[in-house]
């Protein structure tokens, strides 16, 4: 999938509203892009404009080009008939998505009846097959239970096994993991590796766990007020952030054993919040928040630009690689090290 320039406006009676300004990425086959940002910074509603869900107020512009084919502006006929097929989507909250007065398997055939064209018989063999795929124990006993007979991590899976009923080429999971305890984030994250290395489908993950993206992403994009601010390889965007959000970001981490006087734990944090979308500054979103903003950034916008190979930067003042001190204060090097994969066994400390 091919995104070039994407730009999503919804119209208003009073003004307009820019929530998704200039978002550009590539993502090939296998590949697992993490989209991060606080709430409120146009994550979801960039995926919601690839899927083509987005209300009628919604103007979108750009380029989203899957297998070659431009999806922006394309007839909703063409657009159902891909959704489900070769681009499909893991919601966000599973119990307002799944349908409750269904069967899950009723709701997964639905989707294998449509599209593959399969005889409702042949669809409930399948439907039984993807919930073993997604580790659903017992499949064939649950495949005829309702959302509200099952937990909370396996209504996750069943959203996972609708997904990808049909072997989509690419995935967007809108914050899979949200809610879950550790144990059933991991099953999660295993669930979502294993589709991509057996069916080589390319994922698009949106979240706010920095963890979850050390450990499962290939690439990271930040995003700051619907505006992309940095992207890059995970290992480099954590070894080396250029952006003050980003490195702030990767301040607020936890690292174990921190202590403040009182005995209590305290995290960084970023000052200020995200600006209202219906009032965007002239020059850089981030600036009143930026300890480092000069004359340049209240006045000018910064486009992304290249930093190092594939790392690009939105940015007026980026901190180098190497960049010392003050400019790369705002890192806890601690928490990143605890997030940064090592090279040695694969491991994440």
């Amino acid at each position: 999938m091919r995104v070039r320039d994407l730009t999503v406006s919804f119209h208003g009676a009073e003004r307009t509203v820019h929530a998704v300004d200039g978002v550009s990425y590539d993502l090939s086959p296998g590949e697992m892009l993490a989209v991060v940002g606080e709430s409120g910074c146009g994550k979801s509603v960039t995926s919601m404009a690839v899927m083509g869900l987005l209300p009628p107020t919604a103007r979108v512009g750009g380029s989203i080009e899957l297998d070659g084919r431009e999806l922006v502006g394309a007839p909703e006929k063409e657009l159902g008939s891909l959704r489900g097929r070769r681009l499909s989507m893991i919601f966000q909250e599973p119990m307002t998505s799944l349908n409750p007065v269904l069967t899950i398997g009723r709701q997964i055939t639905e989707v294998l009846v449509r599209h593959q064209g399969l005889k409702r018989r042949e669809a409930r063999e399948r439907a039984v097959e993807l919930l073993g795929l997604v580790g659903i124990p017992a499949p064939r006993t649950r495949v005829d239970e309702y959302p509200h007979q099952l937990s909370g991590g396996m209504r996750q899976r069943v959203m996972i096994a609708i997904a990808v009923a049909c072997d989509p080429a690419v995935l967007i999971a809108d914050e899979p993991t949200t809610a879950l305890d550790v144990t059933v984030q991991a099953g999660i994250l295993d669930v979502l590796r294993s589709l991509r290395e057996r069916l080589g489908t390319a994922i698009v993950l949106i979240t706010h766990d920095l963890g979850v993206v050390a450990d499962a992403a290939d690439r990271v994009l930040v995003m700051y007020a619907g505006r992309p601010a940095e992207q890059a390889p995970v290992d480099e965007l954590f070894a080396a952030p250029g952006h003050p959000y980003t490195r702030g970001l990767l301040g607020a981490v936890l690292r174990p054993g921190s202590r403040t006087a009182g005995g209590r734990a305290r995290l960084n944090e970023i000052p200020g919040l995200v600006p209202d979308l219906r009032e965007q500054p002239a020059g850089c979103s981030f600036a009143p928040r930026c300890a480092s903003a000069a004359a340049d950034c209240l006045e000018i916008r910064p486009l992304m630009a290249p930093a190092s190979g594939t790392h690009r930067i939105a940015c007026h003042h980026p901190a180098g690689p190497a960049a010392p001190g003050p400019a790369r204060s705002g890192v806890n090097e601690e928490a990143v090290e605890l997030a940064v994969t090592e090279e040695n066994g694969g491991t994440v400390r």
